[in-house]
Order: structure tokens, then C-alpha cells, then sequence
């Protein structure tokens, strides 16, 4: 946290001379829908199965993402591609409060797997090849990322007429992860459903376009970090922990609340 907000402080004396904040925001709402792209970390899945003697780590396991529309635009329907959706409010004409959430997916590819610890009690370390039935691991009906953040927003003067505004927004805030958890490890299939899977804290910084005072349009970057725990397994559970960075486009609509 100490980090976030030396990150934060720096950011707003950077920009603070390209920018104003004279433009009325207080009061106002904001709702967006977009889309994501994402970049994880290797990470370590950590298993423990007591009935089964099973208590071991796959090792620097690479993930990704699976977009959805890789294949072509709009041929599945909206719901199905990683999307996101911003609800904030202004508290001022600078700071806002914004319920933040990432509908991602996170899926274990073809790769070769470090195996360590004990299985049926007996120890084990080995370098076996991901298939179906060693580990089928995904988080594919969501990683789901919930933050709640607060944030700032900057009007850059030079880009801004009666038009369009252009602003800059610096976000950041902690939540939870309510992922959907589907895999199969070693042979055994969990029941998927959804689940409350840990805590997440994360940073975005978001280049706003907004056209005659309502609509709008951004591009935003975001670093997050993911701590999954008790996730459920066959008999057991699974956790882990990994960063993400995120490639995010919005379009949303600003709602003003008073008579201003």
C-alpha cells in the first residue's frame, strides 16, 4: 500500500502542469462496458488432497488469457468474451469512488509441468507434459476481478474545447475474486461452480475521451495483483497467487445527479 501511494503521489506531480481540473464532475455518475485483454505471471498451484495423501506444487506454471473474439468480432454473443464494467460517482470535480469489476479468464496451456511434494504420501519431484487428465486448470467462466477504488481525474487543457473533454484518471483500491473453478487434477474432476476465491489489490491509469458533456470513450492499463485461495478440488483444495496486466477499452456514459 505504502508503494501504491508513492506510485500515485509521483504520477500527479508528473502531469499535474498538462493538466486543469476547473471542469464540473462533482455529483455526476458514470457507467461503462468494455472489453480486456490480459498478461499473467507464472505462478506456483499449490494442491492439498488429505484423504488422497496428496499435498504437492505444480512449479512456475505460465497461464493465459482467452479473449473470446480472437477468432473474429462480435461471433459470440457479448457475455462470452472477457468484459468489464466500471459504476463510479464524483465525490468532488477530482475524486471519485468506483465499483470496478474485470470478467476475466485465466486457463493452463500445453507446457511442461514441475511437479513437487507428495502424492498418495510418497514424495515426488518430476517434469511431466500438461494434458487433460494431469491438469486441466481454469478459472474460464471468470478470474473475476471486484476492486473498489478510488481515484482522480486531471482535464488535459490542450485537448479539451466545448466538444470533447480529454482527461486522465489514476485509480486504485483492494477487493475480492469470485471465480468460477473448473479443473481437473491428476485424473480427478472437482464440480465447477462459482465460489469467493480471496483478495486482489490493483492500479489503473485511464486516458478518458468524453464527447458533448455524456458519452465517452477510454483506454485504460491496469496491474493487479490475485491471491486465490480454497479453491475447490477433488477432495481438497487448491491455491495461488499471481499478477495480471490488462489492455482495457470502455465506452460509457457520464449521469449528472443535480441541477448544476
Amino acid at each position: 500500500m505504502k508503494g501504491f501511494l508513492l506510485l500515485f503521489i509521483y504520477f500527479s506531480l508528473l502531469i499535474e502542469n498538462q493538466c486543469q481540473t476547473n471542469d464540473i464532475r462533482k455529483g455526476k455518475l458514470y457507467l461503462s462496458w468494455g472489453y480486456n485483454k490480459e498478461w499473467y505471471s507464472k505462478s506456483d498451484i499449490k494442491v492439498i488432497q488429505p484423504e488422497l495423501g496428496n499435498h504437492f506444487i505444480f512449479t512456475e506454471v505460465q497461464g493465459k488469457d482467452k479473449p473470446g473474439w480472437n477468432t473474429g468480432i462480435f461471433n459470440k454473443p457479448l457475455t462470452i468474451p472477457q468484459y468489464n464494467y466500471r459504476l463510479g460517482y464524483f465525490l468532488s470535480d477530482h475524486w471519485l469512488f468506483e465499483l470496478n469489476f474485470d470478467h476475466t479468464k485465466f486457463i493452463v496451456p500445453n507446457q511442461k509441468l514441475h511437479l513437487t511434494g507428495l502424492i498418495n504420501n510418497l514424495p515426488v519431484d518430476t517434469i511431466i507434459e500438461r494434458n487433460d487428465q494431469v491438469l486441466a486448470y481454469q478459472l474460464n467462466n471468470g478470474a473475476n476481478f471486484f476492486l473498489f477504488n478510488l481515484g482522480y481525474r486531471w482535464t488535459v487543457k490542450k485537448l479539451t474545447n466545448k466538444y470533447f473533454n480529454n482527461s486522465i484518471l489514476l485509480k486504485g483500491g483492494a477487493g475480492f475474486l469470485y471465480p468460477h473453478v473448473q479443473n481437473t487434477i491428476l485424473g480427478n474432476d472437482n464440480v465447477p461452480d462459482f465460489q469467493f476465491g480471496g483478495l486482489d489489490i490493483g492500479i489503473e491509469g485511464v486516458w478518458r475521451t468524453t464527447l458533448y458533456k455524456y458519452l465517452y470513450i477510454e483506454y485504460a492499463l491496469k496491474a493487479l495483483y490475485a491471491d486465490y485461495n480454497q479453491l475447490k478440488i477433488y477432495k481438497g483444495q487448491a491455491s495461488q497467487n499471481f499478477s495480471c496486466f490488462e489492455m482495457i477499452l470502455n465506452l460509457g456514459i457520464e449521469i449528472p445527479t443535480n441541477r448544476n
